[in-house]
């Protein structure tokens, strides 16, 4: 999933949801109970008839077992340790615009996945309690810009530089409160 068209990484997301789905023999009906997502709209991503939010992605993800960095990472045996920025799959949130790279080397044995977002100005995204995701950890640290981390009650307002921990089975949002754009990235830990 390079910088190519929509439409081809609408499609690349549709055959690696279906072939995820076929891989735990899971029906359109067992993953709709399991993420909360409709039939209709998971039977529309893998014909790459709709575009998925991170929200959504991560719901799906997180019903087959996966990170978003997992769902999203190669299933290829890694070829090299070295990730050149130039080969680094890359996916837009429809719904806020903000890009993901995922910068770690594909197919290493590391339980570390890092993850470099450019996040739009007034963007939000929001994500729900998610119980099977009380193993991962992860650090967000900001470049550039702010940024609103929203875990609960409480709201931490981060400057440039500024690293956050958090457990990510707990509801959280990522929020850009600015009019310019911020810049972070996320190192996740899928276990303790």
């Amino acid at each position: 999933m390079m910088e190519n068209s929509i439409d081809t990484v609408d499609a690349a997301i549709g055959a690696r949801l279906k072939g995820l789905r076929a891989r735990y023999d899971l029906t359109l009906e067992e993953l709709a109970s399991r993420s909360g997502v409709s039939r209709a709209m998971i039977s529309r991503i893998e014909r790459a008839e709709a575009s998925p939010t991170a929200a959504l992605l991560a719901r799906l993800s997180e019903a087959l077992g996966l990170s978003l960095s997992a769902f999203f990472a190669d299933e290829q045996p890694a070829s090299s340790p070295l990730s050149r920025k130039g080969e680094q799959k890359l996916w837009r949130d429809p719904h806020t615009g903000y890009l993901r790279r995922s910068v770690s080397p594909p197919g290493m044995p590391s339980r570390v996945d890092i993850v470099e977002v450019q996040f739009p100005a007034g963007a939000r995204v929001s994500f729900p309690p998610r119980e099977e995701s009380r193993v991962m950890t992860q650090h967000v640290w900001l470049f550039e810009g702010v940024l609103d981390m929203v875990l609960g009650e409480t709201v931490h307002r981060m400057q440039p530089g500024d690293c956050l921990f958090m457990d990510i089975g707990d509801a959280f949002d990522f929020h850009n409160p600015s009019d310019r754009p911020a810049r972070y990235a996320v190192i996740l830990d899928r276990g303790r």
